[in-house]
């Protein structure tokens, strides 16, 4: 982690006033990596909190919804889908200059590469039936009875979605990428119809935003949920398997001509298929737009991260680097179309 300036005199007299428990000395450290809402270790005493706040300097606008991320982990907090605790939320943003939300801090593991070598290959296996586990979970969730019901526009969800990040992608766009548009061009002309099924959906549900316990191979915390939405399921279970297309020596990793049996790391259809038997599916048609669109998302993503870095405002120093993933990632977008 790496210290950065807050002004602290000033949170630590709101986290005094809104925090029950809150005693001792302040002191925050950032965490390393991270491109979208800067991330906080806090401690006072005895006691550790997290903070997530929006980035200082110019927005896009809708983009790093912090107080979305609370309400989604208030609603979650107890039930099958394992959340950090919601403490408080400030959505006064004289105090440190942004909104931000305060959890609770939660000990465990963070993984980073899909390839999982620091575990056995029983531990692998067991890693990846967890996580495809917790995302039917999370896509069984009753949004209407944890309160989620308003969360999000039900219905033509990747119509909404592929209208949201072209808008975000052109707000953001530094030159022309040919593959971003064909992309552009391609995905509402392709469009599969709406199967009518709405559940609440992570946005980017991939290995590093899981938190396994210390010693077992369990889920407990799903993190990061800046792009929470109400949408087609569908979309995160492409999101996760995309990731995996990536090349080994990207920025993000992912498991391109990687040996997966020999690794006890599922292939693409057999880790869809037990998602698939887990939320009661058949099949699941048109999986090519899925992971088309899940491509050109995230290089719209990333071509946010570029811009902010270019405008001095990004969360990281590796923010500008990222945003020079933008044309591989649509070119391996468009690979699954041609």
């Amino acid at each position: 982690m790496t210290t950065q300036t807050m002004d602290l005199p000033a949170l630590d007299a709101w986290l005094r006033e809104h925090v029950g428990d809150f005693d001792g000395s302040l002191q925050a450290e950032k965490f390393a990596g991270g491109q979208s809402n800067p991330t906080f270790k806090l401690t006072a005493g005895a006691q550790q909190y997290v903070l997530r706040r929006k980035p200082p300097g110019e927005l896009l606008k809708s983009a790093h919804a912090v107080d979305r991320e609370f309400k989604v982990i208030s609603a979650l907090y107890g039930s099958q889908v394992p959340v950090a605790k919601p403490i408080a939320l400030c959505e006064d943003e004289s105090v440190i200059g942004s909104m931000f939300y305060v959890m609770e801090f939660i000990e465990g593991r963070v993984f980073w590469d899909p390839a999982l070598p620091e575990l056995s290959n029983s531990e692998r296996a067991q890693a990846y039936d967890e996580m495809n586990r917790v995302l039917a979970a999370l896509h069984e969730v009753d949004v209407d009875a944890v309160g989620l019901g308003d969360y999000g526009r039900p219905g033509n969800y990747f119509e909404r979605q592929v209208s949201r990040w072209t808008k975000q992608y052109r707000a953001s766009e530094t030159e022309t990428i040919e593959s971003m548009e064909i992309l552009l061009k391609w995905l509402p002309e392709n469009m599969p119809e709406d199967d009518g099924r709405v559940a609440l959906v992570h946005g980017d549900y991939r290995l590093d935003n899981v938190m396994f316990h210390p010693t077992e191979m369990k889920i407990i915390g799903v993190l990061d949920w800046e792009l929470s939405t109400l949408g087609n399921p569908i979309a995160d279970l492409a999101y996760q398997v995309m990731a995996w297309q990536l090349p080994r020596d990207g920025g993000v990793s992912g498991l391109a001509d990687v040996d997966r049996a020999a690794l006890s790391i599922p292939s693409d259809d057999v880790y869809i298929q037990q998602y698939c038997e887990r939320t009661g599916r058949a099949a699941i048609p048109d999986w090519n737009f899925y992971i088309a669109f899940c491509f050109f998302r995230l290089a719209a993503i990333l071509q946010g991260v570029k811009k902010r870095a270019l405008q001095g405002n990004a969360s990281s120093e590796e923010a500008l680097s990222r945003g020079e993933q933008v044309k591989p990632l649509a070119d391996l977008g468009v690979g699954f179309i041609q």
